[in-house]
């Protein structure tokens, strides 16, 4: 997985999972809290409604009382037991006094419908011809049995099981048991219908949704009475009217008609009946959506901030890294390359981080290029070397045939002259170690000398003064005589009078380095001069056969072998000659002794008094 994918992914953990999370748990923990409130609310409303309902039935079931202990109807149930006689109605009959009666007693009340008596075998009085059902019709019905057993208990019916006698179904019916007054036989069955219209003020003051409704359930599940009217008459399985109960509230969630429904229920103080209040699930919820909708709208808000996030921010960080890493994948294989940068990239980490690559390639190129410049140099001052030498052989034979005539002539400036020009041609050409003692530096030094010496007859003087102790330092070799050489070339040859060379080591405890001066009182150089002659090329001085090319040579061999630290040093001014200077470190065997080096002020005063009392003074001619 890229770096970029794991940013992506952690911040969609660390922001966008919490934030649908909350919104989850805020929208469940609302809807709880508007079904726990909706749930108390529409309880209490029930709970009122019951009360009403109560008192309005109760008052029903007056009337009924009232009517079953008169003293006629008693009469007239003990006359017609048991006897068929033809039934009364309300508006014709064999005996109109007993039906006017009747008709008077029971419909005093406006919302009585219609009233029906039997005895126990026969239907006695019907009020409306709508309601005219024989006994045999009632024992047929299901809830005959129950009505029964309630022993003169009223007992309520729906409008779906009172026969058909509904107008636009909107009827309640009563029926019960009319017992002796005096020996509690059961004599007959009083039948009473009520106009549903009984229970609309009761039902209307009850708060309900809008889309939502108020149901009268009677123990069957029978919708008694519906307050919209949509659902009267329809039989429903409710749970709460299972034998055991066990929903452990009074409210629930059921679906009715497709339709998820809130339902709260209570038992009504009437037996048998209840109370319940359906609401849609989606209405109920309606305030519910809009705290999801946030929720939703601050996920996808998320969303978006976090691809502006990752194109403003991470994008640009990790294609700065992704570049870097190309980088090093490029450095593994050699090419040290620059990463190209943004137009707009900032100075963060990954900005300085990319800064930091380029300006890191960039330096090991220049590196590089310094080494390759140095290996360059150094091979073509060894093929300088090739080309110089000649075959050594060749060389040795003649110079022995030239001693050998001088000594034969008896010219011994000849034969010394000859023998230390094979000396020095052994020393330069026949050694082929880069590094010597600083004792054989100076013995091939000295030969050269000589010869010149013989040259220059009484030109110059020299002195060459050495410690004991350093006799047996370690020094690359052939870098002391190119610069005596140019001493005597650009120094001593102009002079008119007499010149004088000395060369001089001293050691450094402080630095740890081995310092040989060669200095001349020569005419010395210009200012001019010293710069040219470390500032042009030593490609441009060869070209141009300038001098001082040996300086630069030496120079350019020791920073090549040793290090940057370490070189030539020239001092030098018009008419005051000229001090060279060279500096490399202590090595070999004589760097375990350096701790039994002097200082250097020490050092260079006992050089000074080495070279009054000790150092040797070489004329022309001596051996």
């Amino acid at each position: 997985m890229t770096l970029r994918r794991k940013i992506m992914l952690a911040i969609i953990v660390l922001i966008c999972i919490p934030v649908t999370i909350m919104g989850l748990f805020s929208y469940l923990y609302f809807s709880s809290v508007m079904e726990r409130k909706a749930t108390e609310f529409y309880s209490n409303s029930l709970l009122e409604t019951d009360r009403k309902l109560q008192y309005v039935m109760g008052e029903i079931e007056g009337i009924s009382d009232l009517f079953i202990v008169q003293p006629l109807v008693q009469q007239y149930l003990k006359q017609s037991r048991g006897k068929a006689v033809q039934p009364l109605s309300g508006s014709l009959g064999e005996d109109r006094q007993l039906a006017s009666d009747l008709t008077n007693l029971l419909m005093a009340h406006p919302k009585i419908h219609s009233l029906n008596l039997y005895s126990n075998t026969h239907l006695l009085y019907y009020s409306n011809d709508t309601a005219n059902v024989s006994m045999a019709e009632l024992k047929e019905q299901p809830w005959f049995g129950e009505m029964a057993a309630r022993r003169g208990q009223p007992y309520w019916i729906g409008p779906s099981d009172n026969f058909g006698m509904m107008e636009g179904g909107k009827l309640l019916t009563q029926v019960r048991v009319v017992k002796d007054y005096y020996t509690l036989e059961d004599i007959g069955v009083i039948m009473l219908t009520v106009k549903t219209d009984i229970l609309e003020n009761l039902f209307w003051e009850a708060a309900a949704d809008s889309r939502g409704d108020i149901l009268l359930v009677n123990a069957s599940g029978e919708i008694m009475y519906s307050k919209s009217g949509d659902m009267l008459g329809r039989s429903i399985d409710f749970p709460f009217l299972q034998p055991f109960d066990t929903l452990l509230h009074s409210s629930y969630t059921d679906t009715i008609d497709g339709n998820k429904m809130f339902i709260t229920y209570v038992s009504s103080q009437i037996a048998g009946w209840h109370l319940a209040a359906v609401t849609p699930k989606q209405e109920l919820h309606a305030e519910s959506v809009n705290i999801r909708n946030i929720a939703l709208g601050l996920l996808i808000l998320s969303l978006i901030s976090v691809l502006v996030f990752d194109l403003l921010f991470v994008s640009p960080v990790v294609q700065s890294m992704s570049r870097v890493v190309s980088g090093m994948k490029q450095v593994e294989n050699g090419r040290f390359i620059e990463v190209p940068r943004f137009r707009r990239m900032t100075m963060d980490e990954s900005g300085l981080l990319l800064q930091g690559f380029n300006r890191m390639s960039k330096q090991i190129r220049e590196l590089i290029g310094r080494v390759e410049e140095g290996q360059r140099r150094k091979k073509q001052a060894e093929l300088q070397a090739l080309v110089a030498q000649i075959n050594p052989h060749f060389i040795y034979n003649s110079l022995e045939s030239i001693n050998s005539m001088a000594v034969l002539q008896g010219n011994k400036e000849i034969s010394r002259m000859v023998i230390s020009l094979g000396k020095l041609l052994r020393i330069s050409i026949s050694e082929h170690q880069e590094t010597i003692t600083l004792a054989k530096e100076m013995e091939h030094v000295e030969h050269y000398l000589r010869i010149q010496k013989i040259r220059f007859e009484d030109k110059f003087k020299y002195e060459i003064v050495v410690p004991g102790e350093l006799k047996h330092a370690s020094c690359m070799s052939l870098i002391i005589q190119p610069l005596v050489e140019n001493a005597l070339y650009h120094g001593i040859e102009r002079m008119r009078g007499k010149g004088f060379i000395r060369i001089a080591a001293h050691a450094s405890k402080l630095h740890n380095d081995l310092f040989i001066d060669v200095a001349d009182n020569g005419p010395g150089m210009t200012e001019e001069r010293l710069h040219q002659l470390f500032v042009e090329s030593l490609e441009e001085a060869v070209k141009h056969k300038q001098s001082g090319v040996g300086l630069r040579n030496v120079h350019e061999r020791i920073r090549i072998h040793y290090g940057d630290p370490y070189g030539l040093i020239i001092c030098s001014a018009a008419g005051e000659g000229a001090v060279v200077r060279v500096r490399i470190p202590l090595e070999g065997m004589f760097a375990e002794l350096r701790h039994m080096l002097p200082s250097d002020r020490q050092s260079a005063a006992a050089t000074e008094r080495q070279g009054a009392g000790q150092a040797r003074i070489k004329e022309a001619g001596e051996l």
